[in-house]
This record gives C-alpha cells, structure tokens and sequence, in this order.
C-alpha cells in the first residue's frame, strides 16, 4: 500500500522539461569567424582564375550559415574584390600585393561563395563571380586628367605591345621572350598622347641572339622548365615620340602553368584579347562534383542579397531611433556589410 501512495504521488508531481536550445546568433560580417571564412575563399578564388590579375578582399556583404548537423555547416558569403597590380603568375603573396587604386581606373569584382565547415575546416562547395571596370564617368569626374582603361585588342595597345616587346629582345643577352597575355591598357590623350600597357610573357628555349636566326624555331619552355614574367610599357607619339619597356622574369615556379584562353579548365572562363574587353573578367563558376546531396553545390535561391540584408539593417536603425534611450546610447551597427578595407567604387 504505502508503496502504491508513493507511486502515485511520484506521477503528480511535475515534470520539468529542459527548454530548448536557443539558436545561435547570426554571425556579423566583421566577425572573427566570417573573416576566417572569407580568407580561405579569397585563396580559393585566386587559386583558380588563370588569367588578369589577383583580386584583393575589399568588403564582406553578406554571410548566412546553415546547421547541417553536428560540426558540419554550410556557409553562404557575398564578397567584394579589388583587383591588385600582381599578375595571377606573379609569386608574390596576395598580403604583398598592392590593391589598385581608385585614380588606376579600378577593378571590382564580385563573387558569391558557398562553402561548408566541417569538423571545423572549411572548403568550397561552389562559386559564381564576375568582375568589372569602375565606370568612366565616376573617375572622370574626380579625376579629368586621368587616363582610362582602353580595350586590349585597341590597335594602338597592340602596336604598343609588339615594338615594346621587340625592343626588349633586340637588347636583351638572355632569354628571347614571347607575349602570353595583355593584362591591361590605358590611353591618355591630353597634354601629351600616351599609351600604357601591362603584359604577361614567357622565356622560349632560345636566346634572343639565336631567335635573329630562326625565331619560328623559338618555343616556350616545358612547364618543368616554365619561367614567366611582366612587362609595362609606355609608348609616347606626340608632342615627341618615346618608347620605355621594364620586364621582369620569375623564376620557374613548380605548379604554375599558363592556360591559353580556349583551353582553360572547366572553372574559368576567361576572355581572350580579341573579344575588346577593357579587363580580364573574373568568370569563375564551379560547382564540387562531388558534394553531397546535404551539401549540394547549388545555390538556394531562398538566400538573402546583401541589398535585402542591408535594407533591413536600415530599417531596424531607424526603428531604435524611435525608441527611447538613455543619453549617450550608441545603437549597434548592422552586421552585415561588413567594413570596406580599400575605397568603395
């Protein structure tokens, strides 16, 4: 009996359930974390575009992160890139690399990244990205004297181009080298007509002595033997005519290859100088053949643009402003954009 009382009043009494977890908050794009996740994309973007020039973080806009379950997230991030003046063959290590400035006719690219985050390391899933010139008229009217991007196939680029070129190995005692890539192009043509031109080369297995001979018979080096380089060049027509070419070899680098555009592989889309473009485009689009269907390479269109995002954060600051504070209360800023570390074009 007294077991039976005991029992019954072990039933009446209430039943405590542990309240569930709240959700984690959502990360702010200055976050430690979202910069950690931002860093491994920027390597992984520089990493796969063959052509043009390595882009530098300029601005997180956006960052969402989806639980998939124990110690595995996706990771869904909007980035904004500067381009730098290290060609993508340049060894020089990206936190070296100077970001063009805003007066150099800069370039912005813009990419959206889906990555996850396993057992804490991350990887990425898929990519979309395209860049593009500032605009003319932004540049123009902060700076009339400036000169401006030109297309590479411009027919004073390439006159420039090739005499800059031929010029340097008709001096040289080493390596006769032959052009890969036209990286950029300006044209000024006020007080003085100028044209500037930046290019990728590479050494062939003759000498620039030997290539007077015979230059057909001139090939680039095996890519065990590879070794490029970049040259700038400016050639003045008016009021008087001049001519200036620097180029640098590299070095062989083990790893580093040139894709000819046509030939690149199935992640960049790059452009080749014929199609009149100002700047190499950033056309990196890549999906990992082999994510699972739980971390599908594919982007969910449920996924919030950094312009949604940052017009709810405004709205939200507006909101606080109606709300009473004590005196000298600073509202939080929103998480997302993120701090600009160059300029804003």
């Amino acid at each position: 009996m007294k077991a039976l009382v005991a029992l019954i009043l072990l039933v009446q009494l209430p039943i405590h359930k542990a309240a569930p977890a709240a959700p984690p908050a959502p990360l702010g794009c200055d976050d430690p974390e979202s910069e950690a996740a931002a860093e491994v994309a920027v390597s992984y973007i520089n990493d796969n575009i063959h052509h043009g020039y390595k882009f530098a973080l300029n601005r997180i806009e956006n960052i969402r992160v989806l639980p998939q379950g124990l110690n595995n997230d996706i990771i869904f991030l909007e980035l904004d890139f500067l381009e730098t003046t290290c060609h993508i063959l340049d060894p020089t290590p990206l936190e070296n690399c100077t970001v063009r400035s805003f007066m150099d006719h800069a370039v912005e690219g813009d990419c959206d990244i889906k990555m996850q985050r396993l057992d804490g390391k991350l990887s990425v899933l898929a990519s979309k990205c395209h860049s593009h010139a500032d605009s003319s008229e932004d540049l123009i009217k902060v700076c009339p004297d400036c000169p401006l991007l030109t297309n590479l196939n411009n027919t004073e680029v390439l006159t420039t181009v090739t005499a800059a070129l031929n010029h340097h190995n008709s001096k040289t005692a080493d390596a006769y080298l032959k052009l890969i890539e036209i990286g950029r192009a300006k044209i000024q043509y006020h007080p003085a007509h100028v044209v500037s031109a930046e290019f990728a080369v590479a050494a062939t297995n003759c000498s620039a002595a030997e290539a007077k001979v015979n230059v057909e018979d001139c090939q680039l080096l095996p890519d065990d033997q590879s070794n490029f380089g970049f040259c700038t060049a400016t050639m003045v027509t008016r009021p008087s005519q001049d001519l200036t070419v620097d180029c640098k070899l590299y070095g062989h680098q083990p790893g580093v290859f040139y894709c000819p555009p046509g030939q690149d592989t199935a992640a960049v889309l790059a452009p080749s100088v014929v199609q009149g473009l100002r700047n190499h485009n950033l056309g990196l689009s890549h999906n990992n053949p082999v994510a699972s269907e739980s971390s599908s390479s594919e982007f969910p269109s449920s996924i919030l643009s950094a312009k949604s995002v940052a017009k709810r954060a405004v709205a939200e600051v507006a909101q606080h402003d109606k709300v009473p504070h004590p005196v000298g209360f600073v509202p939080p800023p929103p998480p997302c954009p993120g701090r600009i570390r160059h300029f804003k074009i």
